[in-house]
């Protein structure tokens, strides 16, 4: 096997999606084989010290700073260390050095859904040019693995579906009494539906119900999606949290109800296979990836019509044997998708270039 760096740039303080998997990812690989470039100082053994403003957590900075270190800075660490390959846990690598790179693609929604020109421009021009200079790129799902495909032309070949996976000594079932309300984990972006979400909650009319939103807040988007809510006269029962520590994330999903993960599209759906392991019934959409994720455990929805993500909420609240379903089945299911077997497919990868 190679000797490889793995880009951690993106890793901070407060990670979300790419940042989680990019921190569970490189947990799960072995420290003398693969390099970590390193911007909080974890004390992995081997790791490289790096910038530690470079992650999103530094806003819409923090990522021009990793673009400009990954092209200035990155390549001569490479060459220092002797490294042969650079495992990016998002496709971000240097254009204008022969560095040899493996990325990892996630989705393509700022194509399909966008709502900021810098990403728009990055996903239209950087992106599929990162992708098509490296050796091979693997993807978190056959649905992200078909619209890479499709939408950017990247070669069937150079295209390897890998399972991601949770912490399983975190997202467990803690066997908690069941309270009534929601859960949404996420930002608060368009494609996440919550305007539909919001709408369908209202038309249940529960009176004891809750619905809690836990994603950070967009001035962009939040605001209007609370406006809605008190259209809907829905301000006493929405509570939004800007952001959760891990303890508080895990009592959510073994309290809730269900998670309501309606977007119009997911690369995978991380929320839904942590509700999963934790024995959490699940309404997810029946598009983008979200169908590989939750299998037959999850009920499908069509993120497109108010009426089906109400009358999956409404069932939830009838129905106790879809509880019970939950808890038997999710933990199983979710079982399936594993760090350690991530990480084993990735070292295979590496074996064999």
């Amino acid at each position: 096997m190679v000797f490889t760096l793995f880009n951690g740039s993106y890793i901070g303080k407060r990670n979300t999606g790419i940042g989680v998997v990019a921190k569970s990812l490189i947990s799960s690989l072995p420290t003398d084989l693969v390099g970590l470039l390193d911007p909080l100082a974890s004390g992995r053994y081997g790791s490289i010290k790096i910038p530690s403003d470079l992650s999103p957590d530094n806003g819409f900075k923090g990522h021009i700073k990793r673009l400009y270190w990954i092209e200035k800075y990155l390549p001569k660490l490479i060459r220092d260390t002797g490294a042969e390959i650079l495992l990016s846990p998002l496709p971000e690598a240097p254009l204008f050095s022969p560095v040899r790179s493996i990325v990892l693609a996630h989705d393509l929604l700022p194509l399909r859904y966008p709502d900021s020109k810098a990403l728009l421009a990055y996903y239209s021009f950087y992106v599929p040019k990162v992708l098509d200079k490296a050796e091979l790129v693997l993807c978190n799902s056959e649905a992200t693995s078909r619209e890479l495909n499709q939408t950017l032309k990247v070669p069937v070949s150079k295209l390897v579906t890998i399972k991601l996976g949770f912490d399983q000594a975190i997202f467990y079932p803690q066997n908690l009494l069941r309270e009534n309300f929601f859960l949404v984990l996420g930002r608060h972006n368009p494609h996440k539906n919550l305007e539909r979400v919001l709408k369908a909650f209202s038309s249940l009319r529960l009176k004891n119900y809750k619905i809690i939103f836990v994603g950070p807040f967009d001035p962009r988007f939040t605001p209007k999606l609370q406006k809605i809510a008190k259209e809907y006269d829905l301000l006493d029962k929405c509570i939004w949290k800007d952001w959760v520590s891990d303890y508080e994330r895990i009592l959510l999903l073994n309290k809730c109800k269900a998670l309501v993960i309606a977007s119009l599209w997911e690369g995978f759906g991380l929320p839904a296979l942590e509700a999963m392991a934790c024995g959490t019934h699940v309404i997810a959409s029946n598009k983008g990836a979200l169908p590989e994720v939750v299998g037959d455990v999850g009920v499908l929805v069509d993120p497109f019509s108010e009426d089906s993500i109400r009358d999956a909420m409404l069932e939830i609240t009838k129905n106790s044997k879809l509880e019970h379903k939950a808890q038997v089945d999710g933990p199983k299911r979710a079982s399936i998708f594993n760090w350690q077997n991530t990480a084993k497919q990735i070292e295979n990868i590496l074996c064999s270039i």
